[in-house]
């Protein structure tokens, strides 16, 4: 394990170095080694409960007649990047708990600002959930369920499950982390204890609007799919992506998000599968209405451009919201996986019927997660405060906006 990188005006400064590495490694942190591409298979003898959270109908069709709490008006909705806790963050939450049980509420306590006040608000769970103190971070991921309720106490209504690190406990794992969830409040979305809870979305309502959420991964990390149950993790595959969009479409979502972690870690532009999926996924229509209204993407580690393809946005890469002090591929301490972005996006009814919910208002708001005090923060709030995180600020501010997403109405939030 390596020493802790001091914190503050130094590690902002190292930002600008920081920001030219460009590698591959998977989630290290705190000096743990890089992941292997194919870690070896691992068996799965749990039996698992055959509840499933998100088997609930699609919420009802909003009332006929107008003027009440479901006449159809404007809502917004928030999205944040990977929550990785590490071992260091682990041991934090148990600090913040006074050393019996674990408490991430205070992490996430500087988001929870915006994202209380959100109509709407996504997290993306990267790892699994543990139980009775059996916690690990990296390679192999089981994070204290305690994190479920904290994602509630902040305000979140719904987190993507779909990782490459889905399946590092198998099917029991997925059975915990769903189960500590429902448990919580939370909903869920790219992971599931039976066949129709891995295919169903979560099912949201905002501004008499019904959200259907889905969310895929582009691997395992060469974990198999459990055996006899190839629906535990939804994988990213562009026709199932659409089908299940048009089948929640059908269902009657009025917005349908997908969540997709994907992409090329440490890499600030978004590769060309990247670029080429947003590209179909946007284009895909039904009758001339677009069958996807928002496109979330999560792990690169690092903040990624946003950018509106064919009328759609696109969030590439949020970056992580909590992780521990991050090593890239090249062994070297890196900054910029603690920095990221939460996407604000305003939905507005459709002008006339038959028509999508637009996107009025795309924002970002820049944060960053703080391993010397284990805490998420407004980087725009902090220069308020008068903190020394300008360049950090910035920096972020110009890779969301490098694929030209200011020419098409994004603006930085607070």
């Amino acid at each position: 394990m390596t020493q802790r990188t001091p914190q503050g005006t130094a590690v902002l400064a190292a930002v600008m170095i920081g920001a030219t590495l460009a590698a591959t490694a998977a989630c290290t942190a705190n000096g743990e080694p890089a992941q292997q591409r194919k870690p070896k298979a691992q068996s799965e003898n749990h039996k698992e409960g055959a509840r499933g959270g998100n088997q609930d109908a699609p919420p009802p069709a909003p009332s006929a007649a107008g003027g009440g709490p479901d006449t159809p008006h404007a809502f917004t909705l928030v999205a944040s990047g990977d929550v990785l806790p590490h071992s260091s963050i682990i041991r934090k939450a148990n600090a913040d708990a006074g050393g019996d049980g674990y408490d991430f509420v205070p992490m996430l306590a500087g988001a929870k600002p915006v994202v209380s006040k959100a109509d709407l608000a996504i997290c993306h769970m990267e790892t699994v959930y543990g139980e009775n103190g059996d916690y690990t971070g990296y390679p192999a991921f089981k994070s204290p369920p305690q994190i479920a309720r904290a994602l509630k106490a902040t305000g979140y209504d719904a987190c993507s499950t779909a990782s490459n690190h889905t399946l590092d406990d198998g099917a029991a794992g997925v059975r915990r982390t769903l189960g500590a969830l429902d448990k919580a409040g939370v909903k869920h979305a790219g992971s599931g204890r039976t066949a129709a809870e891995g295919r169903s979305p979560a099912w949201l309502r905002a501004g008499g609007a019904k959200v259907a959420e889905l969310a895929y991964t582009y691997d395992t990390n060469g974990y198999p799919q459990p055996k006899g149950k190839p629906w535990t993790v939804n994988l990213m595959q562009r026709d199932r992506i659409v089908a299940d969009a048009r089948a929640a479409r059908k269902a009657g979502a009025d917005v349908v998000v997908v969540s997709v972690h994907w992409g090329t870690e440490w890499q600030d532009a978004p590769d060309r599968r990247q670029l080429s999926l947003g590209k179909e996924l946007t284009a895909s229509r039904t009758n001339g209405r677009p069958d996807i209204d928002l496109i979330l993407g999560t792990h690169a580690h690092i903040p990624q451009a946003y950018e509106k393809v064919n009328g759609t946005w696109i969030v590439y890469g949020m970056g992580d919201q909590i992780a521990g002090d991050m090593i890239n591929d090249e062994g070297a301490n890196d900054p910029r996986g603690n920095q990221g972005t939460i996407g604000r996006f305003t939905f507005a009814p459709p002008a006339r019927p038959g028509a999508r919910w637009e996107v009025k208002k795309a924002e970002f708001i820049p944060h960053w997660f703080d391993t010397s005090t284990g805490r998420v923060t407004n980087l725009n709030a902090a220069l308020d405060r008068g903190a020394d995180v300008r360049d950090v600020r910035d920096r972020i501010r110009r890779i969301v906006l490098s694929r030209g997403a200011g020419k098409s109405g994004l603006v930085m939030g607070r």
